[in-house]
């Protein structure tokens, strides 16, 4: 198949690309399991936008510069908070229905924010209003064509990115595909920890695949770990919302007591690194494998109504938020760097883009605004097309391939182990050299995914050892200081060492 545009990736990014590019061609949007299995969909809280009466974008762009911890690039952020009004009006028009309060959009509050900004759908399922709207658009379109369990193996190469070959799931044989200019909106890394919000099929693909090819990766060792994944044996990791500590949730250690102001003004409201790193304290100092997060005190019926997926999900496994506490554990949630790239998604390889969690901007710098990211995949997703789309205008299709060669890897339970244990929460110089070691030394991969995850699990443990302080979502118990030094972006290609610009 030689498409004019190839899409790898169906979440928000990739679907609002493939939205703005269906003008001028032809777009193959691949997905490495069903369409609907991306983190876009697992997206709880909300997406942020400055539409309140009190608020502006001014102060929407102040709370992520401060949440981002001196690492954010201000013209992206600026781009994506300017971008926010218009996105959603958009999203509304092509059908999408939020939450209402009276004849307004309800408007509620998450962590580091500083005015009520948070537009929610069906209470905790934003993400899947957000996705199911943009795939429903994108269907409409007779240019955009589908294909789920088509895993990307590796992006083709000639004198630039030219397509990628891809797996079928079905008949498991593999298919060179050439596209005038490929995008990457493969998601997040999350499922290269032991602990994870994430879905399994976000294992750092486009990552890995773009530094085999050539492309800089930035900042992949700023990872965020949410602080409340329901932590019940034999239950997945599922992300409690920080949208229920913006209801008012309070979080309690195994002693009964609400620690939080201890550690940060804001209480159960501080940045998301904040809150990991202070329960992960709480448990360690009271012999605990979690914390519980209590939603008691609201009115009766109030969880049910407000968090209707997050209350059955809870049920499900024994959990009744109406009237106990659930027990709550940090894990691996949100990627702040990814393949370099500019404001409209270019790369530093001709032909290749990149867009969503897979990409770094600098928007989230050291530390990812909650809500921040559904945001960032409409805006820059769109962003990314619109520059395709220049691109494809100004050049003449190429053809001729050869494959980027693959990496090799550990199992994937070793490879989640050792990024769980020394790429977490809290890291230091020997468990990162550890890490490095082990990952270096493996043997060759049976799968192209498991060499992927020792991809990205070897580059974030790299990064995390050369960034010689603590910053935002990282955090050397060995240099606990923020350095001024450090104020830079780390930046790594197959090509170079790790170095900070």
């Amino acid at each position: 198949m030689s498409p004019d545009f190839l899409v790898i990736g169906a979440g928000v990014a990739g679907m609002r690309a493939a939205i703005e590019l269906a003008a001028a061609g032809q777009v193959l949007v691949v997905a490495k399991d069903s369409l609907r299995e991306s983190s876009s969909e697992y997206a709880q809280g909300g997406i942020a936008v400055a539409l309140g009466d009190d608020d502006e974008v001014a102060l929407h762009e102040q709370d992520t510069l401060i949440a981002g911890d001196g690492l954010c690039d201000q013209a992206a952020v600026r781009a994506l908070v300017e971008g926010g009004p218009a996105a959603i009006e958009q999203l509304i028009d092509w059908g999408a229905v939020f939450d209402r309060d009276g004849g307004g959009l309800a408007l509620t509050r998450e962590g580091a924010h500083s005015r009520n900004r948070i537009l929610h759908a069906h209470g905790d399922s934003t993400g899947r209003e957000i996705a199911h709207t943009l795939y429903r658009k994108a269907i409409s379109l007779p240019n955009v064509t589908f294909r789920s369990y088509a895993a990307t193996i590796d992006l083709l190469l000639d004198d630039c990115v030219c397509g990628a070959l891809l797996l079928d799931g079905h008949s498991h044989t593999v298919e060179a595909i050439h596209a005038r200019a490929v995008l990457l909106a493969t998601g997040g890394l999350g499922s290269v920890f032991r602990n994870t919000t994430n879905p399994d099929v976000a294992t750092g693909d486009g990552v890995a695949m773009a530094y085999r090819a050539g492309a800089e990766i930035s900042d992949v060792e700023f990872v965020q770990f949410h602080p409340t994944a329901l932590h019940v044996e034999g239950a997945p990791r599922f992300l409690v919302s920080e949208a229920l500590r913006g209801e008012g949730a309070h979080l309690i250690n195994a002693r009964g007591e609400r620690f939080m102001e201890r550690y940060h003004p804001l209480g159960e409201l501080a940045p998301r690194d904040v809150v990991a790193r202070a329960i992960v304290a709480e448990m360690e100092r009271t012999g605990a494998a979690s914390v519980s997060l209590d939603l008691t005190h609201r009115e009766p019926g109030f969880v049910r109504a407000r968090f209707p997926r997050i209350y059955q999900t809870c049920l499900r496994y024994g959990i009744d938020l109406e009237r106990q506490a659930a027990p709550v554990a940090p894990a691996a949630h949100y990627a702040m760097g990814g393949v370099l790239s500019d404001l409209d998604g270019r790369t530093n390889l001709p032909r290749l883009h990149a867009a969503g969690e897979a990409a770094c901007t600098g928007v989230h710098g050291a530390n990812r605004l909650a809500s921040n990211s559904l945001l960032e995949g409409v805006v820059f997703g769109a962003r990314a097309g619109r520059a395709m789309l220049e691109w494809a205008a100004a050049h003449r299709p190429t053809s001729g391939a050869a494959p980027a060669a693959t990496g090799a890897a550990l199992s994937a339970d070793e490879i989640r182990s050792l990024a769980w244990e020394h790429c977490g929460i809290i890291r230091d110089a020997a468990g990162l050299q550890e890490a490095c070691r082990r990952l270096e030394d493996a043997g060759h991969a049976h799968s192209a995914q498991l060499a992927n995850m020792r991809q990205v699990a070897l580059l974030i443990a790299r990064c995390a050892l050369a960034r010689e302080e603590s910053r935002g979502a990282h955090f050397r118990r060995d240099y606990p200081q923020k350095e001024t030094a450090f104020r830079k972006h780390s930046v790594v290609s197959k090509d170079s060492a790790v170095t900070f610009r």
